[in-house]
């Protein structure tokens, strides 16, 4: 890991030693020239006369008194030292010149030596120290403005959170690196971020997932030629096809590794021996004259006090006897005590990780139930939607709508298991797009009018008119949580009133923190259950839950949401009298523009397009064929990645549309090969999206759009249109 980080690193923020002065030569005896000479024997691998030249600008730069040249001088040699491994003799090299650089302005160089140090103490697998020394480089590029540097901080941030256990958030940081086109790998650092989660997904048991972005790693590995990042890849695809009882091309996989093993100890025998990097560091002069003279002043002060210092000694020596024999007593009785709390840690050790692997299978179990629960849900909800348009006679209009009915409840209710599920393992994102945030209101008020026709409520909203027209937020979390509280209200209130109200309370010119109520008059929460509302599958009573339906899922989302986006529900309510839910949430101003025009459809969209459609389901296959059909749209059915491979290769299709769990190779693998040789088809993804996929992720494989399984028939058509049109 060192060298192909520290040398990519250099080709950004150190330039003294990236560019050689070739034009006009270095003056002779200058920091300049000595360190020239010095970069040549480094770049050859020839670390003595490296070592020694470095050195040697050391003592020019000293004699100088030029504070500039000393510190280069300094990192120049802390560099050498980390590429011959000796990272505490690079620790304290740069920590010499960072002492330099923190008296002059910002720089590149002063960044480099930071980001050296985190490094150095990677190597140590001191993680805590290694993230601060990171967090100041990150600080420097900011005030100095060098945005691209963060790439490499990045990288070894996602390092640093794999290495503390913390792996959620390490493989947000690898996935954004991974999302980024070739191209734009500026630093070879996607091949690094795809093998680590590569290690991740193969530590979480997913081996097939696993290989694949190790797969991807190999094939970026090769443009950048790094032979240490090579190895390991081999070295890990030895083991994930050990874990898949694969022997044979684990055993390829490692002779392949130990090969290339052999080949890079014999380049690191270039590197200086242990006995050679001894003797230079006894003859290293680090010490400037006047450090010198400070030295021999101070001793000459110490003899005037050393008679003084003996007999002070000699009464500490007295003192320090007594208190020996009370350390010695008290350290009996603190090894005793110290027994006993190791033996309660690792109690609670136990206990701990017992109640991790619970909640760990609760939320594989859950999310693995409303995932399988998608599939047959997708024929129920099409093959009704399909009835219904077929114009069904009357006595069978109200079943019908009874089925459309239950099927939209259990959606529901399979996505509220997933949402909480994703909040609590953490696996959700806050999202950063321009919307109208009077508009959503309206258009939620006017999509739950019939519900408060239905319990004859008169529904309202106040909006504060000084709350501006576009915000830069996540529209989609604050919809959720809008639908939860005003239905609830709606649903517990008759013949009554539901006031949504969205008051100014501060503004500046960056936001606007803007206080929202839900409030009714409703039959209100007694007091005993205020506190545990907001708990998951929890309600008033059993009562309640029978006479009005629900998950117990909804305010258990919302507060999470809400605590998601910067604030805190609280609720306020009397029985029989009514309920306030209200939190006050900070929201970055946005820019208005005339881009925001809704997408409609029109069958002329649809009219004698060729779609393909792989999905092994023959229901999913049959709803989805006559949905298109009715669009007048030409549909072809593979049932396996391997045949979407082969019908995309031999015919053109306006679209594909792709199941992403398949029989052989699933679809992300399919996708992944077709854009090998198509990458202008488009190709949307149909899956139930399960708590370890994203949306993210599926884009990734080279997928245009994703639909979630079961379908809502409007969003079908929609996105399917607007793929085809751009």
């Amino acid at each position: 890991m060192s060298r192909y980080f520290t040398l990519f690193f250099a080709i950004l923020s150190f330039p003294l030693f990236s560019q050689v002065k070739s034009v006009v030569p270095s003056k002779i005896d200058s920091v300049d020239y000595y360190l020239e000479i010095a970069d040549f024997h480094l770049k050859g691998d020839n670390f003595q006369p490296a070592l020694e030249n470095s050195q040697k600008a050391i003592d020019v730069a000293l004699k100088s008194e030029n504070k500039i040249d000393e510190a280069n001088a300094y990192t120049f040699l802390g560099s050498i030292y980390f590429e011959l491994q000796k990272y505490d003799d690079a620790i304290e090299t740069y920590v010499r010149s960072t002492t330099i650089y923190n008296d002059l302005e910002p720089n590149t160089e002063q960044a480099y030596s930071y980001y050296n140090l985190g490094l150095c103490y990677m190597e140590k697998s001191d993680y805590s120290t290694a993230e601060i020394y990171f967090d100041k480089a990150s600080t420097i590029y900011e005030i100095i403005n060098i945005p691209d540097a963060k790439e490499l901080l990045n990288l070894q941030k996602g390092i640093l959170y794999k290495a503390k256990g913390k792996g959620k958030l390490a493989s947000g940081i690898f996935n954004k690196i991974i999302a980024k086109p070739d191209s734009d790998d500026q630093f070879k650092t996607k091949a690094e971020a795809l093998y680590q989660m590569g290690c991740i997904e193969y530590e979480s048991g997913l081996s097939s997932l696993s290989m694949n972005y190790l797969n991807r790693a190999l094939e970026l590995n090769q443009k950048n030629g790094n032979l240490e990042q090579k190895s390991k890849i081999f070295k890990k695809i030895s083991e994930v096809y050990e874990k898949m009882m694969d022997i044979d091309n684990s055993f390829v996989f490692l002779k392949k590794h130990l090969v290339l093993q052999d080949s890079i100890t014999t380049l690191n025998s270039r590197k200086i021996g242990a006995l050679q990097f001894e003797k230079f560091k006894e003859s290293e002069r680090m010490k400037t004259i006047k450090q010198q003279d400070k030295e021999n002043r101070e001793a000459q002060k110490l003899i005037k006090v050393s008679k003084l210092t003996s007999i002070l000694s000699i009464a500490l020596i007295s003192i320090l006897s007594l208190l020996s024999i009370s350390l010695y007593k008290n350290n009996n009785i603190k090894k005793k005590s110290n027994k006993l709390l190791q033996e309660k840690n690792s109690e609670l050790e136990i206990a701990k990780d017992k109640a991790e692997r619970a909640l760990q299978a609760r939320a594989e179990f859950l999310s693995t139930v409303s995932h399988e629960l998608r599939t047959p849900l997708n024929a129920i909800n099409g093959i009704t939607h399909l009835m219904i348009e077929e114009d069904p006679k009357e006595s069978q209009k109200e079943y019908l709508k009874s089925l459309k009915f239950s099927g939209t409840y259990l959606l529901t209710f399979i996505n509220e298991i997933l949402e909480i599920n994703r909040i609590e393992s953490n696996n959700i994102e806050v999202e950063k797009i321009g919307f109208n945030l009077k508009q959503l209101l309206i258009d939620i008020q006017n999509s739950l009018k019939e519900l408060a026709s239905q319990n004859n409520v008169d529904f309202e909203l106040e909006f504060d008119e000084d709350i501006c027209a576009i915000f830069n937020g996540d529209p989609t979390k604050l919809s959720q949580i809008f639908m939860n509280l005003i239905n609830n209200a709606l649903k517990f209130t008759e013949n009554g009133k539901v006031i949504v109200k969205a008051k100014l309370i501060e503004d500046n010119d960056i936001f606007q923190k803007i206080h929202f109520e839900i409030v009714d008059n409703g039959i209100g929460i007694p007091l005993e259950k205020q506190e545990i509302i907001f708990e998951s599958f929890s309600q008033g009573s059993v009562s309640i839950n029978r006479k009005y339906g629900g998950t117990g899922l909804g305010l258990a989302i919302v507060k999470r949401l809400v605590a998601l986006l910067g604030g805190t529900i609280k609720l306020e309510s009397i029985p029989q009298q009514g309920s306030n839910f209200n939190f006050t949430l900070t929201i970055e101003k946005g820019v208005e523009c005339d881009d925001d025009v809704k997408f409609h459809t029109s069958d002329s969209d649809f009219i004698n397009k060729k779609i393909l459609l792989v999905e092994d389901n023959k229901i999913n296959q049959m709803v989805t064929k006559k949905m298109l059909e009715k669009k007048k749209i030409f549909c072809q059915i593979v049932d396996n990645g391997e045949d979407a491979i082969e019908a995309v290769r031999n015919n053109k299709y306006d679209l594909v549309l792709m199941d992403v769990h398949l029989p052989g190779i699933n679809g992300t693998i399919a996708t992944q090969n077709i854009r090998v040789f198509d990458r202008k088809t488009p190709i949307i993804a149909l899956t139930a999206i399960s708590l370890n996929e994203n949306r993210e992720m599926l884009l990734s494989f080279g997928m245009t759009d994703v639909i979630t399984k079961p379908f809502n028939p409007d969003n079908f058509y929609k996105v399917i249109a607007e793929t085809m049109r751009n």
